[in-house]
């Protein structure tokens, strides 16, 4: 388990995280979200002590990362995927890596094949795409066996078939029941991936929430209703006082009764429904709002470049 505890990091006169309180459960996977420039990465670099907190506390399995004999078999951790030498191979890398944590060499050959590349494990890593890259630095983060894994932006570079791996992969040490943390600023992947968020902006705490809560804020108002008698039965849901809105000669919005108890009005008076469709926001819209005060660098609107 992570566990940070009224977190703060100051630089001069800016507060990049403030007061940050959040727990990281294991046998789940965490999505770690905010806009860019929101505090995470130093949020990450203060769980690992690679940047000392000006209050609170960060720890792992209870105990500051620190304070554990060998770091890496209790958190595996990705943050620069390009803080390789680029004329070490990929095996020596890790190796260099096993050794100064007490693992078995004989590990690094299991991590190699883990992340697809077992057949270019010792070729130079300064040749590696993008992609090759990130996987190599995924395996430096499974290499200890860890409890506890976190990756900042783990998808970055990788193709289609490279975020599906890793989604997955994710998701099976999750079920073996490890912590694990995965930063990002794209909810439409996190979606796919995590079953809980911790959500901050201008590094502060706005969410800590499920993926099932975070869906119930995404749920619309609105139900789009066609009917074979829509006439009669606009006519008995105004007469309990619901709102609706014409959409067009065939469709009504209905606002403020609950789809299930629309296709109640209906069956009890005979009327057959064509279409019964919930209004929903995507969980993208939801994060958007959420942080839509929080977004450091906004762009320009869109235009056209003069001649």
């Amino acid at each position: 388990m992570i566990e940070v505890a009224n977190l703060t990091k100051r630089y001069g006169s800016f507060t990049a995280v403030d007061d940050l309180t959040f727990a990281v459960q294991p046998g789940i996977v965490t999505g770690f979200l905010g806009p860019n420039g929101s505090g995470k990465s130093t949020t990450m670099r203060m769980i690992l002590g690679l940047d000392a907190p000006t209050a609170g506390t960060a720890t792992v399995g209870g105990r500051a990362l620190s304070r554990h004999d060998r770091p890496l078999t209790s958190l595996g951790f990705l943050l620069d995927a390009g803080a390789v030498h680029p004329t070490r191979s990929a095996f020596d890398h890790l190796r260099a890596l096993a050794v100064t944590n007490g693992i078995p060499t004989s590990r690094v050959d299991e991590v190699l094949e883990i992340v697809g590349l077992g057949e270019v494990g010792r070729r130079r890593s300064g040749g590696f795409s993008l992609g090759m890259g990130q996987r190599l630095g995924i395996a430096a983060a499974l290499l200890g066996d860890p409890e506890v894994v976190m990756l900042d932006e783990p998808v970055n570079g990788l193709d289609p078939e490279g975020i599906l791996w890793i989604r997955h992969l994710l998701q099976d040490l999750a079920r073996d029941g490890r912590t694990v943390f995965v930063s990002s600023h794209l909810m439409s992947e996190m979606e796919l991936m995590a079953e809980h968020f911790v959500i901050i902006g201008q590094g502060r705490l706005i969410e800590d929430i499920s993926v099932d809560e975070l869906r119930v804020m995404a749920a619309g108002e609105k139900t789009h209703v066609r009917a074979d008698r829509l006439d009669d039965l606009v006519g008995l849901l105004r007469a309990d006082g619901v709102d609706i809105v014409s959409d067009d000669r065939e469709t009504v919005s209905v606002s403020g009764l609950d789809p299930g108890d629309i296709g109640a009005v209906a069956r009890d008076n005979g009327i057959a429904l064509t279409a019964l469709v919930p209004e929903q926001r995507s969980l993208e819209d939801v994060f958007m709002s959420l942080t839509a005060d929080a977004v450091q660098y906004h762009g320009a609107p869109n235009k056209v470049a003069a001649g």
